[in-house]
This record gives C-alpha cells, sequence and structure tokens, in this order.
C-alpha cells in the first residue's frame, strides 16, 4: 500500500493541479469553445437570420499597397450582393496606387478612391482614412476591411449581411492567415486563432469587448453617434478595437463565423511586422472597459500556474519514486492537453483554417503568454509619443 502514501507535499500539489485543471476546463468549455457551438447552431437555423439584404458599403484604408490592391480588391468588387459600394481611401504613395485605381473605376461602377491629405495632422492617419471612407459612403451599413485582405469567397457580404437585422449595429466577423511554411507563420496563425477564441467566445457570450477593422460592419449612424473617434483621438491606435470596446454591446452585437465569410492575408514576410502590429494592440487593450481584460489574464495566470503544478508534481515524485503520484500529475496534463486540442482544432476546422495544432501545440500554450508580456513590456518601455497621433 505504500504506492498509495502521499505524502503533504504530494497531497497539496494533486489538489493544486486538479484546481487549476478544472479553472482551465471552464474556460476551454464555456468561452473557448463558443465559436464551435455556434457554428452548430448556425447548421441547425437556430440563429434567426435576416432574409434582407441592405445596400452596404464596403470601407478600405491602403497604406503603399498597390500590389495588395491589385491581389485582393477584385474578389471584394465581385461580391455575390445585390447592390454595394467599394470606397478604398489611399494613404501614403499615390501615383500607381491611383493609376491602378482609376483603371478599375472604368470596369466596376461601384468602386470609389479618395486620399489622406499629406498635410493632415489633427488625428491618426489610419482614423482619418476611416472617418472619410465613412463620410463619403452612401449606405448606413459599413463593411470594413484592408487592402491585405480577400475573401475566402464570393458570399462574404450575404453572410455579414444575414446577421444585419433590426436590434443589430455590430457584426464581428473573423480573419485569419494564408498558410505559410516556416515558424514564424505558425505561431502567427495560432496566436490569431487564439486571439478570436477570446473576443468572439466573449461576443458569443453577450459580453462583446472588442474586434478587429480587417472583417468588421457596423452602421453609418452609429458611428456619428459616438462621434467617431474623437474619445481617442490623440491615439494612433484604436479605429478597430476601442471602437467596438465603446459600442459594442450584448443587445446590438451579433458574430459570423461561417467559413465562407472569413478574410484571409497573406503570410507575414517579417518578424518585425507582427511585433509591430501586436504593440499595436497592446497599447490599447489597457484602455478596454469591462472585466473582460481581467478575466482573460486570470485565465492566463491559472494556465501557467497548472503548468509549473503538473511538473513540479511529477518531478518530486520522480525523485521520491512515487511513480503513481508522478502518473496521476502527467495525466492531469494529458487530460488538457487532449481537451485544449479537441477545442481548438475543431474551431479551426470550423474557420477552415489550414494549420492543426498538436505536437507544437504545449509549446505554443507557453509561449503565448510569454509573447503577450513581450509586447507589454515593448508599451511599458518605449517612448510614449509613438503612441500617439503623428
Amino acid at each position: 500500500m505504500e504506492a498509495f502514501a502521499f505524502d503533504t507535499t504530494e497531497q497539496y500539489l494533486l489538489a493544486a493541479t486538479g484546481i487549476l485543471l478544472a479553472v482551465q476546463a471552464l474556460y476551454y468549455l464555456a468561452l473557448y469553445n463558443r465559436i464551435h457551438l455556434r457554428s452548430r447552431k448556425a447548421g441547425r437555423d437556430d440563429l434567426h437570420f435576416t432574409q434582407e439584404l441592405p445596400p452596404l458599403s464596403v470601407i478600405i484604408c491602403a497604406h503603399e499597397e498597390v500590389e495588395n490592391l491589385r491581389r485582393n480588391l477584385p474578389a471584394i468588387l465581385e461580391q455575390d450582393y445585390p447592390q454595394f459600394e467599394v470606397i478604398v481611401i489611399n494613404d501614403g504613395e499615390k501615383s500607381e496606387s491611383e493609376d491602378y485605381l482609376t483603371q478599375l473605376e472604368n470596369r466596376y461602377s461601384n468602386l470609389y478612391h479618395s486620399f489622406v491629405p499629406d498635410s493632415s495632422r489633427y488625428i491618426s492617419r489610419k482614423k482619418l482614412a476611416v472617418t472619410l471612407g465613412i463620410r463619403a459612403a452612401r449606405y448606413d451599413w459599413l463593411v470594413l476591411t484592408e487592402a491585405n485582405c480577400c475573401p475566402q469567397s464570393n458570399q462574404w457580404l450575404r453572410l455579414m449581411a444575414r446577421n444585419f437585422t433590426s436590434r443589430t449595429e455590430v457584426v464581428l466577423g473573423y480573419s485569419g492567415y494564408e498558410r505559410g511554411r516556416n515558424w514564424l507563420h505558425r505561431r502567427a496563425a495560432f496566436d490569431n486563432l487564439f486571439t478570436a477564441m477570446r473576443y468572439l467566445g466573449f461576443a458569443l457570450a453577450g459580453s462583446p469587448y472588442m474586434g478587429i477593422g480587417r472583417n468588421l460592419a457596423y452602421r453609418k449612424q452609429l458611428f456619428f453617434d459616438q462621434k467617431g473617434f474623437s474619445a481617442h483621438l490623440n491615439l494612433r491606435r484604436g479605429d478597430d478595437d476601442l471602437f467596438v470596446n465603446q459600442v459594442a454591446r450584448r443587445d446590438n452585437t451579433r458574430v459570423e463565423t461561417d467559413p465562407a465569410a472569413v478574410v484571409r492575408m497573406q503570410p507575414l514576410l517579417r518578424t518585425k511586422d507582427w511585433r509591430e502590429e501586436k504593440i499595436g494592440y497592446a497599447s490599447t487593450a489597457r484602455l478596454y472597459h469591462g472585466a473582460q481584460r481581467w478575466i482573460l489574464g486570470f485565465e492566463t495566470f491559472s494556465r501557467l500556474l497548472f503548468h509549473a503544478a503538473w511538473i513540479a508534481t511529477v518531478v518530486l515524485a520522480a525523485l521520491h519514486t512515487h511513480w503513481l503520484v508522478a502518473a496521476l500529475g502527467f495525466l492531469q496534463f494529458v487530460f488538457r492537453f487532449v481537451m485544449q486540442a479537441l477545442v481548438i482544432n475543431i474551431t479551426a476546422k470550423d474557420l477552415d483554417e489550414k494549420y492543426r495544432h498538436y505536437l507544437l501545440l504545449p509549446i505554443f500554450d507557453i509561449l503565448q503568454p510569454l509573447q503577450s508580456l513581450r509586447w507589454k513590456l515593448y508599451c511599458l518601455f518605449r517612448d510614449k509619443r509613438e503612441f500617439l497621433r503623428k
């Protein structure tokens, strides 16, 4: 019976690991699994979509991105939707982009473009570009995306619009990466998927707190009622996540996760680009209203504690040759890994993600919060002027 004689330390470690496992299971089954549950409901027609297809305006902000426009804009212009316009606001390099957009306007009567004046200084250029596009829009429903994004199908606008009920003012969509080949691509794809499981999961739970402007819709009147971006004019970022944080509520926000409504970006070429994007969002996250940020922070904290607890259990038991204790500690890790892999990969399948996460999942699971800490430290020690309007 010595195999069942656990000392006090082993008992505490096993109990702590079990409690942390239960906490993690609650997050995965009650929050991170929401996208899959939503997909199942959509398949059963339980989500009460509208049959109306109101006219809408697609707004694209492009910063020196003529190649992205060549690659992606035709797929947006050729959407299967009865009445819509596409407004491209060009920022930065003008001549080549202007020439290309002018040529396309001769082929597509619903394409319009303008530009951000070089002398603009009173607002961040991205926010000004979005504001110019919204002011130029003829229709009440706005769908925002970016020049480096391409819809997965010609049904993108129809699927977003099926959520435009009389009570809806905000629709959150999903944006992912095209499949790449290297370590950076896998890291970025996992981080992007996991981030979406968080903010879309909260929105599906009735507590929306942010959105990303690559696949986002809201009413034009809502923008003007909130006086646009006036609450955060001093910040370079916040044209998507802070605005959604300000206006989204349980009763006015819906989520679209059909794989045909996904938009995809080209794989990242440089770590620097990904780092700057993540630092940008980290700089605005501290301004979010609501408890979601702290709830997610607790998930991260409990995750790291869980890994520390099961590893300590296995190591201590192995040193004392208590193999049953070591096996119980390792089984708790295996149980969480299986649950995590099922939720993440089923969600990835629902969103038509190209990657599946199995062998690298434990590495990403620990690396992701360490990366987030790194972005926050960047924000803390960088010159604050880098996050203010220029």
